[in-house]
This record gives structure tokens, C-alpha cells and sequence, in this order.
């Protein structure tokens, strides 16, 4: 016997707000590679805590994934115990989610000595690396428009002159352009990479908070239909 009426409704509801968690999960999982990607190679942090968001963001986007296929299969198909088991497991990651934020938000600060670790990694590993990590690092000061980790001097010893510094840092980029002009703000951009990597990094963090808190409320709309989804089920077992 199928529920009815108003049920029905919430029903419906229940497989469209699965859906739009089947597409939420497989969105995290896209993010937490891009981001683990953009960690490693773009910026190339090495430090294994800086893996720890992009990892925890596709476990959770995996997870949602089956759970949201689990759940739009016992909506539709009126099962309490798939809908029941559904919101359990939707209350617990929503506990995980919890305390992933928690511990984003304690260890907050610990983004700055991250990125002055793997830029400096990076300034020394230059002359010894490939010619793609070279070319990676040069994309970044190109980009973000920098030099060094803190300041131009940063590459002090790029070349014996002690005045030199990768033609990436020119402001108008073309060959030997970085020589000998190391301190001439004219010619080579003076900032360093550390605070527009960083703040870079904390603009994208705070577009995956804003992601999750939406991705939050409809979790606990979905337990909330789950739930009187699973009270109509029930009654109409009771009424047979």
C-alpha cells in the first residue's frame, strides 16, 4: 500500500532532495581533487596536513554519493527501512561534516606556515628541478603577479650575481629580463607569492564553508522528510 496524499508529496520531495545530494556528492569529490591538485602541483605544497581537507572532501563526497542513490531508491520504492537507514546515515555525516569544521576552523592558522614551508621547498628545489616543476613555478609568479616567497631577495642565490632572479618575476616577462634587477620595482615585481597564495587559498576555503553549509540545510531537510516519510510508511503498515 503506497502512502498518499500530502505523503506522496513529501515523497517526491525526498527523491528530488536525494538527487540534488547525488549531485552535491559527486560536485565534493570534483572540488577535493581540484583542490588536491592545485595543492600539490599548482602550489606545490608538500606538507602531508595540507592533504588532509581535499581527502576529508572526497571521502564525503563519495559517501554522499551512494548514500543519496540509497536513499532516492527507498523513497521511491516506500521501504521505511532504506528510508531509515538512510537518515542514520545522513545524521552521522552531518556529525563528520560537524567536526571536520571544527577542526578547519582550529587548525585555521596553520595556512601561513604551510605555504611559506612549500614556497621556500620550492625557491631551493628550482635549479635542481624538472623543467615542468620549473615551469610551474614560474606559471605561479606569473599569475599572482609575485616573487620569492616574501620578497624578490627570496632569490638571492639564483644566480652568482646574488642580484638576479627568474624571468617569471619581471612584470613585463621576456628573456634575461630577470637579470640583475632583482631590487628594481620597475621591472620586477617585489611582493612575494606567501600572502597572495594565501589569501587565495583562504578566498577558495571560504567558498567550500558557503558550499557546505547549503550542502548542511538541505542534509537536514532530507532527514526531516525522511522522517515523516518514515511515520507515513509506518501508519500505512499499521492500517494493513
Amino acid at each position: 500500500m503506497g502512502v498518499g496524499g500530502g505523503l506522496k508529496c513529501v515523497k517526491y520531495l525526498l527523491v528530488l532532495a536525494n538527487f540534488i545530494f547525488w549531485l552535491c556528492g559527486l560536485a565534493l569529490v570534483i572540488v577535493g581533487i581540484l583542490v588536491q591538485v592545485a595543492l600539490h602541483k599548482t602550489f606545490m605544497i608538500h606538507d602531508a596536513s595540507a592533504s588532509g581537507a581535499p581527502i576529508v572532501i572526497i571521502a564525503i563526497g563519495v559517501v554522499i554519493f551512494f548514500i543519496a542513490f540509497f536513499g532516492c531508491c527507498g523513497a521511491w520504492k516506500e521501504s521505511y527501512c532504506m528510508v531509515t537507514t538512510f537518515a542514520v546515515l545522513l545524521s552521522l555525516i552531518i556529525i563528520v561534516e560537524i567536526a571536520a569544521a571544527i577542526t578547519a576552523y582550529v587548525f585555521r592558522n596553520k595556512i601561513s606556515a604551510v605555504v611559506q614551508d612549500s614556497l621556500t621547498e620550492m625557491i631551493t628545489n628550482y635549479h635542481n628541478g624538472t623543467d615542468e616543476f620549473k615551469k610551474t613555478v614560474d606559471h605561479l609568479q606569473e599569475d599572482l603577479k609575485c616573487c620569492g616567497v616574501n620578497s624578490s631577495s627570496d632569490w638571492k642565490n639564483f644566480k652568482p650575481d646574488r642580484n638576479s632572479v627568474p624571468d617569471s618575476c619581471c612584470v613585463n616577462v621576456t628573456t634575461n629580463c630577470g637579470s640583475a634587477t632583482m631590487t628594481d620595482p620597475v621591472k620586477v615585481h617585489q611582493k612575494g607569492c606567501h600572502d597572495a597564495v594565501e589569501a587565495l587559498l583562504k578566498k577558495n576555503i571560504q567558498w567550500v564553508i558557503v558550499a557546505a553549509l547549503v550542502i548542511a540545510f538541505l542534509q537536514i531537510m532530507g532527514i526531516v522528510f525522511s522522517c515523516i516519510l518514515m511515520r507515513g510508511i509506518r501508519s500505512g503498515y499499521e492500517v494493513m
